[in-house]
C-alpha cells in the first residue's frame, strides 16, 4: 500500500464544513495488502494502528490536539485486478453526528453520543461529495469506541492503457548516452568521474564559425528556411563534394537536417520497407540496428575480425545477401573502432552491391576529416556505378566540434533525396537557421577544414598513439589500431570471469565497464553496445592529461583482475 498523501477534503475534491477532518488518499492492491496481512478478510476493519504499520508514518498528523488512536478504522475491498484509490475519511472526535452516506451529493451530520462522557457529544458541519465519487459509501458507527470508515469501493483509479507500439518496443536505449548520463551524474554528485563515453570533440568550436552563428543571430537570420536548407548551405556541401570526394550534386540532391542521425533515421525510413533487411558490419555504431527496426526492417549483422582489422570481409558478405538485402550500411572512418576502408576493399564490396539490384548502400562519412595519414578516405558514392546507388551522410559534428550545434546532411539520387526531404517536412521541418549559417562559415575554412581541423587532427593523433602505447603493455590486451575518428577499440576479454573483491564476477563487457566506473571512476562504453562484447570503446575526445589519468586509474583498477587467459 502506498500512501500518495494526506489531503484536507478540499484538496480531494469535497467541500468541507466544521472543524476535525481529514482525506487521505491511499493506493493499494489487494495482493500487495496480502503480504503484510495474513489472513486477510475484506471484511475485516483495520484500527489507525494498522494504518500506522502500513504506512510506516509517525504519527498521523491530525488537524486538532486529539491524536487518539481509537477513533479511526477502515475495511479495504478486495480487488485483485485493479488497483483502487481509496478515500479515508478521519474524523478525530469519538462523538460524530452521522447518517449513513446516500448516493446524494452530500451528507449532513447529526448528534450522536457514543458513550464517552470525555468527548464533546456534537460536532456541527458537514461534507460534500462529487457524484462521481458515491459508490458503496459507508459511514458506520461501532460499539461506542471506534467510529468505523469504510473504503470507497467504488472509488477506482482509472487505468490508462500506458501500452507503447510494438515499433517502439523493439527499439534499445542507446548505452552510450546511459552511461554518459550516469557518469553526468556522479560528477554533479561530487563524484571524481572521467569521461570516456561520450563520442565528442573536447574542442571548442573555431571561432570563425561560432562567429558567423552570433552574426546571424545579429542580423536576424532567425526565421525558418526551406525544408531542405538554405541555397547557400547545400550549394556550399555540392562544392565540397566535388572538391574533395570527387562527387558531383546540385542542391536539390541535397538535404540538410538536425544532424547526421536524422539523415541517416530518415534515410533507412525513405527506402527500406517491413521485411527488408539491413546489412550491418559489426562492430557498428550502436544506433544503426535500432534505425532498422524503426522502420520495421531487419537488421542482419556481419561480424569482422580484430585481426583483420574490424573490417567487413567481402565474402562474409556475399554469402548473406538475399532477395531482401535493401540497404548495406558502411561507416569509415568508424565508430567505434576507428577502422578506415581502403579503396581495393570498398572496389570489392562495390562490386558484390552491383549485383544486387535492389541494394543501396547508406556510406556515413561523418569522421572522414579525422583520419591518420597513410590511411585515406573514399567516398563509396566515387566508385563505379555505385553513385545512382548510395546515400552518403556526412555532417559538422565531428570534424568542426559543432556536436551542439545539430547539423548534418545528405546527398544522392534526387528520388531518394526527396523521399527523404518529404519525411522531415513532416518531422521537424528544417536545421536551425542559425546552424546553417555557421556551417557555411566551416566549409569556408579550407580543403578538409583547412589549419583549424588539422590541428584537431594532430592532437587526436598523439592520443591515440599514447593510448596504443599505454594498454599495449597490458597482459591479455589485444588491440587494432585505429586508423581514423577518436575511438579505441580494446579486447579486455582475457580479464573476463575474474572476480573483484567487493563487486564480484567480472563476467562481460557491461560488468567490467560498471567495475571500471564504480572502482576506478572511467566512464567507458561496452563493446556489446557496438555488437562485440569482448572489447570496451575508449573515446580520446579528451586531453592528454585527462587520458593519462584515466590509464593510471583503469590500470589500478585491472591489478585486481587476473586475465583468465593470457595472450
Amino acid at each position: 500500500m502506498v500512501l500518495l498523501g494526506m489531503l484536507t477534503a478540499e484538496h480531494f475534491g469535497l467541500e468541507v464544513g466544521g472543524r476535525g477532518w481529514l482525506v487521505w488518499l491511499l493506493e493499494a492492491s489487494f495482493s500487495s495488502l496480502s503480504k503484510t496481512y495474513r489472513p486477510v478478510d475484506p471484511n475485516v476493519t483495520h484500527t489507525y494502528d494498522d494504518i500506522h504499520t502500513l504506512t510506516s508514518h509517525q504519527p498521523i498528523p491530525f488537524q486538532n490536539d486529539r491524536k487518539d488512536s481509537n477513533f479511526v478504522s477502515l475495511t479495504f475491498i478486495k480487488n485483485q485486478k485493479r488497483q483502487h484509490i481509496y478515500v479515508i475519511i478521519l474524523t478525530i472526535d469519538s462523538s460524530f453526528m452521522a447518517n449513513s452516506l446516500h448516493s446524494s451529493t452530500s451528507f449532513i451530520s447529526n448528534p450522536v453520543n457514543l458513550g464517552h462522557s470525555k468527548i464533546p457529544a456534537q460536532i456541527p458541519g458537514s461534507v460534500s461529495f462529487p457524484s462521481r465519487y458515491l459508490h458503496n459509501f459507508n459511514l458506520n458507527k461501532s460499539d461506542g469506541r471506534v467510529l468505523r470508515v469504510m473504503a470507497c469501493s467504488g472509488v477506482e483509479e482509472v487505468q490508462v492503457d500506458v501500452s507503447l507500439s510494438p515499433r517502439v518496443n523493439a527499439v534499445k536505449p542507446s548505452k552510450t548516452v546511459a552511461i554518459t548520463d550516469q557518469a553526468t551524474a556522479l560528477a554533479q554528485a561530487g563524484v571524481s568521474v572521467i569521461r570516456l563515453a561520450a563520442g565528442e570533440p573536447d574542442f571548442d568550436t573555431p571561432v570563425l564559425i561560432a562567429e558567423a552563428g552570433i552574426n546571424a543571430i545579429r542580423e536576424g537570420f532567425t526565421r525558418y528556411t526551406p525544408n531542405a536548407g538554405t541555397l547557400e548551405l547545400r550549394s556550399a556541401i555540392c562544392h565540397k563534394l566535388k572538391e574533395e570526394n570527387g562527387l558531383s550534386y546540385t542542391p536539390d540532391q541535397i538535404l540538410v537536417s538536425n544532424g547526421a542521425k536524422q539523415s541517416i533515421l530518415q534515410a533507412v525510413l525513405a527506402v527500406c520497407s517491413p521485411g527488408d533487411e539491413v546489412i550491418i558490419p559489426a562492430p557498428f555504431w550502436v544506433s544503426y540496428p535500432e534505425m532498422a527496426r524503426i522502420a520495421d526492417a531487419t537488421p542482419v549483422i556481419l561480424p569482422t575480425r580484430i585481426s583483420e582489422n574490424f573490417l567487413l570481409d567481402p565474402k562474409v558478405l556475399e554469402s548473406k545477401l538475399t532477395e531482401k538485402s535493401r540497404l548495406l550500411i558502411l561507416c569509415s572512418p568508424s565508430n567505434p573502432t576507428g577502422s578506415v576502408y581502403p579503396k581495393n576493399l570498398l572496389d570489392e564490396i562495390a562490386r558484390i552491391v552491383a549485383k544486387h539490384p535492389r541494394l543501396l548502400v547508406l556510406s556515413d562519412e561523418i569522421y572522414e576529416h579525422i583520419i591518420y595519414a597513410p590511411a585515406t578516405h573514399t567516398s563509396f558514392a566515387s566508385l563505379p556505378g555505385m553513385w545512382e546507388r548510395t546515400l552518403t551522410v556526412n555532417g559538422f559534428s565531428k570534424a568542426f566540434a559543432m556536436t551542439g550545434w545539430r547539423l548534418g546532411y545528405i546527398a544522392g539520387p534526387k528520388h531518394f533525396v526527396a523521399a527523404c526531404n518529404k519525411i522531415q517536412s513532416q518531422f521537424t521541418s528544417g536545421a536551425s537557421s542559425i546552424s546553417q549559417k555557421a556551417g557555411v562559415a566551416a566549409l569556408g575554412l579550407g580543403y578538409a577544414g583547412g589549419e583549424v581541423v588539422s590541428k584537431m587532427v594532430k592532437a587526436f593523433r598523439e592520443r591515440r598513439d599514447f593510448l596504443v602505447k599505454s594498454f599495449g603493455e597490458l597482459e591479455g590486451v589485444k588491440m587494432s589500431e585505429p586508423q581514423g575518428a577518436f575511438y579505441l577499440f580494446i579486447d579486455f576479454s582475457s580479464y573476463y570471469g575474474s572476480e573483484a573483491e567487493g563487486f564480484g564476477k567480472i563476467e562481460n563487457s557491461e560488468s567490467l565497464c560498471r567495475y571500471l566506473l564504480d572502482k576506478a571512476q572511467v566512464a567507458l562504453v561496452p563493446g556489446d553496445a557496438f555488437g562485440d562484447d569482448t572489447c570496451i570503446r575508449i573515446s580520446y575526445a579528451a586531453s592528454l592529461t585527462t587520458l593519462q589519468a584515466a590509464v593510471e586509474r583503469i590500470k589500478k583498477g585491472l591489478l585486481t583482475l587476473r586475465p583468465g587467459v593470457l595472450v
